[in-house]
């Protein structure tokens, strides 16, 4: 299995790199516009209804946060807020706002606003899937219009860090209520540098400059306004059409550069490349637990041992990413090694083994039976090049110890749509998280189920331990919950880590001031230093 997909790994980098065009038509780019392209559009830019980075990467330009990121991943700084403090108990953030913020409308920002925002965020109503990550908020006031009080029920240890994400952005009121179901995919207003234009989805997405924008994070050289006038999104989905146009000035920047090509566009001249070492996204094929089949754990750690993850990387991302094994980076915050041991190493050998002991045996068709249920799951997933490849080595590896994977791709415009039901059994997704208590408490939760727990686990002492990492005051309390559920969590294996991706943002000559960030995976943050040099 590994000479082969190594081989056709090679075959296709050598057939990529060879598509790259020799050196450049002048761009015909508009003046003082930046394009930027991707491979995959949202399915909305509704920043409380949307966990998809593609949502992100553009709401993180139309907003503004409290706080905000530094370059390190960890370091929080002034953002709306150009002061805060915590109270003794941890239980209460005092914000204190600056008091020349305005949305792109020209309506200044207030305390209001940011109530009324993180409000929304949290409201059973939203039905946020990420509702959890502002908190266990007791109450958000104003205490005047330049002061918010952020009262907990219990502290939260990683608040200040969440309130970065562009879920905390601030928002307009009465956009909101006056576009409704339709905010985020008719029109947006918010305080961030830049500015809803249009929207045509699967083709582009157009902002323009907030002209009076000066509060940027403290991170940029430029606080405000933004350089650039007008950027627009555009959705290219086939790899060799976004490398083509990058290297020839067609298009300014990417950080959807297929792995393959890395080291052929770091060779070119008119095209920089910039990574960010303090970047944490994951792949990973997840089990519905509560689903025939994958509900037998003895199924779900044989498909650990069937799956060579060091060969799949390698043919699937050329080297420009890490084989995972833990369910979290061993860089992140309370990561726990001795988890690592428990996770199922790859050996088919043992694979069939397991499942033999379990009772599955071998059917005519090479496909395992137990009980008159033949071992076949359905798996979903967003048709990407990456999900297209790794589902075909995974089938494949499968099938050899008796597996049956099915695989339906959709584009992501309804994929989301897709994976909120329960007809499948499995999927593909990938994901961003800055410590192990934000990756265990995004995904293994009871309370976030249907989404983003769509694994259907429902664990009592997993539900128990999140709670008392979240609401330690103590570090050392913290690091010793989440250790524990790494655990159960590497024995009981939920889901298969495939791969950790490396963020790679490419930027032609046209433009200058692309730093490669990865906040919640999004490769250019605020682009205030983005300048047109020709």
């Amino acid at each position: 299995m590994r000479t082969g997909l190594l081989r056709r790994g090679m075959i296709a980098a050598a057939a990529l790199a060879a598509t790259l065009p020799a050196l450049p038509a002048d761009a015909q780019t508009p003046r003082n516009t930046a394009v930027f392209m991707r491979e995959i559009d949202a399915d909305r830019y509704d920043l409380h209804r949307s966990t998809a980075r593609g949502a992100g990467e553009i709401v993180t330009l139309m907003t503004d946060t409290l706080v905000s990121m530094d370059w390190d991943g960890r370091t929080i700084r002034p953002g709306l807020a150009e002061s805060w403090t915590v109270s003794e108990d941890g239980k209460l953030y005092t914000f204190r706002l600056r008091r020349d913020v305005t949305f792109c409308d020209g309506k200044p920002m207030t305390a209001e606003d940011v109530v009324y925002s993180i409000n929304r965020w949290i409201a059973p109503a939203t039905r946020s899937p990420v509702a959890w990550r502002a908190g266990p908020v007791k109450e958000i006031r104003a205490v005047d219009p330049y002061t918010v009080e952020y009262e907990l029920n219990t502290p939260f240890s990683e608040l200040l860090s969440q309130l970065t994400l562009f879920f905390a952005g601030i928002i307009d009121r009465a956009t909101v209520e006056r576009l409704g179901d339709n905010f985020g995919s008719q029109g947006f207003n918010g305080t961030g540098p830049y500015c809803w234009a249009s929207w045509t989805p699967r083709s582009e997405l157009v902002l323009t400059r907030h002209p009076t924008y000066r509060w940027g994070p403290p991170i940029f050289e430029n606080r405000g306004p933004a350089h650039v006038e007008r950027i627009v999104w555009r959705v290219v989905p086939e790899a060799t059409a976004r490398l083509a146009a990058l290297q020839t000035g067609q298009a300014d920047v990417t950080q959807y550069i297929p792995m393959v090509a890395v080291d052929s566009v770091r060779r070119v001249p008119s095209v920089t490349v910039t990574t960010q070492p303090n970047y944490f996204w994951d792949y990973y094929l997840g089990f519905k637990v509560d689903k025939p089949v994958v509900s037998d754990r003895a199924v779900r750690r044989a498909i650990h041992q069937a799956v060579d993850r060091a060969a799949l990387v390698r043919a699937v991302w050329f080297g420009h990413a890490q084989p995972a094994l833990n369910i979290v980076n061993p860089n992140t915050l309370d990561y726990d090694a001795q988890s690592d041991t428990l996770v199922p190493r790859f050996d088919p050998a043992a694979a069939a083994r397991t499942l033999d002991e379990a009772g599955w045996r071998v059917g005519s068709d090479g496909v395992r039976v137990k009980d008159g249920q033949r071992a076949t799951f359905l798996t979903y997933g967003i048709n990407t090049l990456e999900n297209q490849r790794q589902g075909e080595i995974i089938q494949q590896a499968l099938r050899r110890v008796g597996i049956e994977m099915r695989i339906q791709l959709f584009d992501a415009t309804v994929a989301w749509g897709r994976m909120a039901t329960q007809e499948f059994d499995a999927l593909f997704l990938s994901y961003p998280y800055f410590s192990a208590g934000d990756a265990l408490s995004l995904y293994w939760h009871s309370r976030a189920r249907p989404s983003p727990n769509r694994m259907n686990w429902n664990d009592p002492q997993t539900d128990a331990w999140l709670d008392e990492a979240r609401s330690a005051t103590d570090p050392a309390v913290r690091a010793r919950a989440l250790a524990l559920l790494q655990r159960k969590l590497a024995e009981e294996a939920p889901w298969l880590t495939t791969a950790r991706e490396n963020l790679y943002v490419g930027n032609s000559n046209r433009v200058t001031g692309i730093r490669a960030h990865g906040l919640y995976g999004i490769g250019v943050y605020k682009a205030l230093d983005m300048r047109i040099v020709r």
